[in-house]
């Protein structure tokens, strides 16, 4: 089943995914009261105060429709075209049905989904009895998310014997033996099953009104009581796990993203858009495997005690779904607020002899319980870079660059506060709410910090208050942007507790997230959908298409409102179209960034196939192949930076042990966008004349 909801996985008391969870029987598969309770407060919530103003018509229902069943089957795998005719019935009639919320045909559906996959789980089982050739040349389309739905069983049956057939080449291919293929599968295809009958009310009703509420617009969702703890636990500061954002996609549990101070961050092998495909207990407790898993049971599985390790096994990005696979260990931890903290550092360019500082702000933090209790020193994004910057003028530096890459945003004060550093005074952001009322927020604190040359550094990642910052510094002119367009998330969201207002009933109802407002920039626009166009884009930026606020359905468009009176600061050096064209001359050139670029030319051809060979010697040829460009492109990058290639290997993508651990030196690549960034900044400070002079 997809998800529509992400969790954070940190510590909190639950249950082990290791307990035994009870089959619910068909027959308790039926909507409660309290599921026709929440429905009508949800109903009245959303009509009285969502930000955008939907009517729940045939059309409408018609939407719910589709992405009910988009939930319930995204791959297109369990029902087929005579099931989804005859669901059609619904097509028309689920607006009226939730107004009277009425919530049968919901369940009536899930129950039907469930049979198929009861039914697709046995099936998959039976293949295994059968020996796969594969000598044969055929293909697996692994994507079906915009294929036809299959015409019958026998066209659905096609489809999974070639699933079958490619998790066992997998495997094969991974070293397993027959005997633990066999074995592996069996357990994996009989946990798709009695996964999806542990699968109870909350659940079914969960899958139904998100189908609904997303219908609407992608951030507004609902939290069933177990999400709502999950949830909860996200909202803390005091947070304790792995620190990644997970998502379901399709059978796959995908890193979402990874939350800056957490040990999966300072480990840094886990990455964003990694397939976690096992997990093991200890440094030698057996790999679950956990393809076809609920979310919810991954992530109990992944969570445990500070100081005890956790091993994932994960499929990278970088190789696709049919690459193999590496094991890393995670000590869970704490996520300490200190490691989340802006850090500073100074960039050298000797062929000119400019000094560049670099201020990272990973989120824009503040320990409000410090700061209630009236500690003076409390942390937070701004009183840290406001002592950063005073550390960093004293080193006479020639310019500062902000690097808000994978920033997602956070307190909105901070960000507030955190412009105020760089202008005197002034508004920073516009939001107007769900009655079409609008409020500026001006910079709290009149005075600046650092009045001198000054670039924001962005990416697809940089969201909510990044974007608030980027964007007023672009309006008032005061410094460069540089990077891809931003996230595009302009929204406001606001939690609503559903018992605050079912006083009548004991049980819990689960936790409501809408959208109430929405932010603008203070020239007039939004920078929700679009969000904030840098004035140096660099190439990367052609990998974004799917990603961001553009590629969620139903988000909200871009817009625009009355500018907010200021006065443009004019940056110290805003010679921007000069700098452009010398960024445009050099990268032409430069060696390093042209080996990025083939890099993620390479990630992005391998992660974006939809197919793979199910004949044994094409996959192996093609993994070869892969190994060896890779391997190639990270020798070019060693060999840039004074370093000794490594050893050409043709039988894994990491230098790893028989456990599976990693143990390839640590080598990263230079920061090629930062870099570039910095000679950016530098001729702005330093124009062509002004060198030619010299």
């Amino acid at each position: 089943m997809k998800y529509i909801y992400k969790l954070i996985l940190l510590l909190a008391v639950s249950l082990s995914v290791q307990a035994k969870i009870p089959i619910v029987p068909e027959s308790e598969l039926v909507p409660a009261e309290r599921h026709e309770q929440s429905t009508e407060v949800i109903l009245h919530i959303i009509n009285t105060y969502h930000y955008k103003k939907t009517t729940l018509d045939d059309n409408f229902s018609s939407g719910i429709l589709d992405k009910y069943i988009d939930a319930l089957d995204p791959n297109r795998s369990f029902f087929t075209q005579g099931d989804i005719t005859g669901f059609n019935k619904y097509r028309f009639l689920l607006d009226d049905d939730l107004k009277k919320a009425d919530l049968d045909p919901a369940f009536e559906m899930f129950r039907l989904y469930r049979k198929r996959v009861i039914e697709r789980a046995n099936y998959a089982v039976t293949l295994l009895d059968k020996p796969f050739d594969f000598t044969i040349d055929e293909d697996y389309e692994f994507d079906r998310s915009k294929k036809p739905w299959p015409a019958d069983d026998s066209e659905l049956n096609e489809i999974w014997r070639k699933r079958v057939k490619n998790d066992y080449l997998n495997l094969k291919l991974a070293g397993k033996e027959e005997g633990d293929i066999k074995d592996t599968l069996t357990k994996r295809y009989t946990r798709l099953k009695t996964s999806t009958m542990q699968l109870d009310a909350n659940d079914v009703y969960q899958t139904f009104i998100n189908a609904y509420l997303t219908n609407i617009e992608p951030h507004t969702a609902y939290f069933s009581p177990r999400t709502s703890e999950n949830f909860d636990i996200s909202m803390r500061l005091s947070l304790e796990g792995i620190g990644a954002v997970l998502r379901s996609e399709y059978d796959y549990t995908t890193v979402q993203e990874i939350v800056p101070g957490g040990p999966a961050d300072l480990g840094g092998e886990l990455h964003s858009e990694d397939r976690i495909t096992g997990v093991g207990q200890g440094k030698d407790g057996k790999i679950t495997d956990v393809i076809g898993w609920r979310l919810d049971d991954v992530v109990d599985l992944i969570r445990g005690p500070k100081g005890t390790l956790v091993r994932l096994e994960i499929l990278p990005k970088s190789v696709g779904t049919d690459g193999p696979t590496k094991i890393i260990s995670i000590v869970r931890d704490k996520i300490k607020l200190e490691e989340q903290a802006a850090k500073s550092d100074i960039i050298e360019l000797p062929e000119t002899g400019g000094r560049i500082g670099v201020i990272d702000v990973p989120t824009f933090y503040s320990d409000f319980a410090a700061q209630a209790r009236g500690d003076k020193n409390y942390k937070s994004t701004t009183r840290d870079v406001r002592k950063l910057l005073k550390k960093l003028k004293q080193e006479n530096i020639d310019g500062i660059i902000v690097d808000l890459r994978g920033n997602g945003g956070g307190s909105l004060s901070e960000a507030l506060e955190f412009t105020g550093l760089f202008i005197d005074s002034g508004p920073i952001v516009q939001t107007k709410d769900s009655t079409g009322r609008i409020e500026i927020d001006n910079d709290p604190d009149p005075g600046i910090e650092y009045s001198g040359p000054l670039a924001v550094l962005v990416d697809r990642n940089s969201a909510s208050a990044s974007e608030i910052f980027a964007g007023a510094i672009q309006d008032y002119r005061r410094g460069i942007i540089i990077g891809e367009p931003t996230f595009g998330k302009g929204t406001v969201q606001h939690i609503i507790d559903l018992n605050k207002f079912i006083r009548r009933s004991k049980e819990e109802h689960g936790k409501l997230k809408t959208t109430i407002a929405q932010f603008y920039r203070i020239s007039g626009g939004s920078n929700q959908h679009k969000g904030v166009i840098p004035d140096i884009i660099f190439p990367t930026a052609k990998y974004d298409g799917e990603q961001g606020e553009r590629a969620l359905d139903n988000a909200l468009p871009w817009d625009k409102i009355k500018p907010a009176r200021f006065v443009a600061a004019s940056a110290p050096t805003d010679n921007f179209e000069e700098a452009k064209e010398r960024y445009e001359k050099r990268i032409k050139s430069e060696k390093m960034f042209q080996i990025m670029m083939e890099q993620l030319d390479l990630i992005d051809k391998t992660s974006s196939k939809k197919t793979v060979s199910l004949l044994a010697s094409m996959r192996k040829k093609e993994r070869q192949e892969l190994i060896v460009k890779k391997n190639r492109i990270e020798n070019e990058f060693r060999i840039a930076e004074g370093l000794d290639p490594i050893p050409e290997k043709t039988d894994t993508l990491d230098d790893a042990d028989e456990d599976g651990e990693n143990k390839k030196d640590d080598f990263k690549p230079k920061d090629v966008l930062l870099e570039e960034s910095a000679r950016i900044l530098h001729d702005l400070i330093m124009p062509s004349h002004t060198i030619a002079a010299t």
